[in-house]
Order: structure tokens, then C-alpha cells, then sequence
């Protein structure tokens, strides 16, 4: 069955969907420790979470790109990911989706959270037909990131490392058998309904 160009993929639970970011080991180490940011982490600044760990590889390169050596999975309450959506805009102007650019421009402004989609990636990070979900949070949504949302934080920067291993020395099965398992998220029809461009 062919892939729809615009869903949300995840490794989730019963309450818990589980996000990737990737930090300096400075706030990464400290934040996989402690199982929450460290002072350090930036609050009034935008922030990027990405259910899509291969997208999160791509991005990083595995981890091995300055300032983003340490790799986190990063379980927020499903509560928290779905308010996120539903207060999100798209981070560019659609046709069809926007009733003109000033209307755009006046959602982008008001609201706390965006999201981009971008080609997904496979193992050996090269793009997919299908786009993968980047949820931007400022303001509001991100301080609820880190003092509400956020469950726990785990530091998979081995589980990178061991799986780009595996995909330099060919060995793709023995690679995807390490993915993290990301399935179609329940509800994406009602909370993408404003988000597919």
C-alpha cells in the first residue's frame, strides 16, 4: 500500500510519544542523566522534535556533527504532542491551506508551535517519496515541552553509532532490526487536517 505524502510515524504508547533531538554533549549528557533539560537549555528559543529517528540521523548525521553529538529520545505525554498540533501552523504559506499570505503571516505569528515536513529518509539517509514531521515549539508550547510534557529522556547516541555500523558495512537487515519501531499515528487525520500543505 502506498505511503501517504503527509503522516505522522512514531514510536508511541498508550500515553507517551517518543521524539529525537540532538544536543552539544553539554546539555545532552546532563539532560539523558537527569531525565530533564539542564539549566543550560534554552528556553526562549525555538526548538525542533522529530518522531522520525532516521530523519533525526539525517540531520545529525548520526551524531557526529558539531554540536550535535549526543542523540536523545525524548517521551513527552501524547497530551502534550496533540495540543502541539492543534496550536501549530504550517512554517510556510500554502495554497488552499491559508486563505493568502497575510493570513499565513498573521497564524505564523500567533501561534506557539510549527510544522515542517520534509522528505523522510531510509537507512542510508537518502529521501523518500513521504515526508516526515518537524514540530517547532516556542513560547508557551516550549516551556510546557520541558517543564510539562516531557517524561523521560534517553540517550541513544550508541544505538546510532551501532546502526550506521552496521549500514557502512552493509549489513541493512541486521540495521533495521535496531529502528526504533514508528508506527501511523492514531488521529492524524483530525490533527493534520490544518497541517498538510
Amino acid at each position: 500500500m502506498k505511503e501517504p505524502e503527509h503522516r505522522i510515524r512514531a514510536q508511541y504508547g498508550a500515553s507517551t510519544v517518543t521524539v529525537y533531538q540532538a544536543y552539544d554533549p553539554g546539555i545532552g549528557l546532563p539532560a539523558a542523566r537527569d531525565g530533564r533539560f539542564p539549566p543550560a537549555w534554552k528556553r526562549d528559543r525555538m526548538t525542533w522534535i522529530k518522531p522520525s529517528f532516521l530523519w533525526m540521523m539525517y540531520r545529525c548525521g548520526w551524531g557526529t556533527k558539531e554540536g550535535q553529538q549526543t542523540v536523545l529520545a525524548v517521551e513527552i505525554t501524547r497530551e502534550g504532542f496533540e495540543w502541539a498540533l492543534r496550536h501549530a501552523c504550517l512554517s510556510h504559506y500554502a495554497p488552499g491551506v491559508h486563505a493568502d499570505r497575510d493570513d499565513w503571516k498573521r497564524q505564523l505569528t500567533a501561534a506557539p508551535t510549527r510544522v515542517q515536513w520534509d522528505p523522510e529518509r531510509d537507512l542510508h539517509l537518502q529521501p523518500l517519496p513521504h515526508r516526515s514531521l518537524q514540530l517547532g515549539l516556542s513560547g508557551d508550547a516550549s516551556r510546557r515541552y520541558v517543564d510539562e510534557w516531557t517524561v523521560a529522556i534517553r540517550d541513544v547516541t550508541p544505538l546510532a553509532a551501532g546502526i550506521r555500523a552496521h549500514v557502512r558495512e552493509g549489513r541493512t537487515e541486521q540495521a533495521a532490526a535496531l529502528l526504533p519501531e514508528e508506527r501511523p499515528y492514531p488521529a492524524d487525520d483530525e490533527l493534520l487536517r490544518h497541517l498538510r500543505r
